[in-house]
């Protein structure tokens, strides 16, 4: 696979725009969801969140975009 190949891949995957810059997600209106997921579980690591509690629900499942709530 040559880089124009993995740059093109990348590209329309969401990741990157068309000069090969990083997107995040607020620049995409949150549709990567790897990226966000990545990050999700990031947050739930570092606050050492369990699967199944109400933080958990908050934290997957919260509609910010909705509700306001972060």
């Amino acid at each position: 696979m040559t880089s124009d190949e993995v740059y093109r891949l990348k590209y329309l995957a969401g990741i990157t725009d068309k000069q090969g810059n990083k997107l995040f997600p607020e620049q995409t209106g949150g549709s990567n969801i790897s990226i966000i997921g990545s990050e999700k579980g990031k947050t739930q690591r570092e606050q050492n969140i369990k699967p199944g509690t109400d933080e958990w629900f908050k934290l997957w499942f919260a509609k910010p975009h909705l509700t306001g709530g972060k």
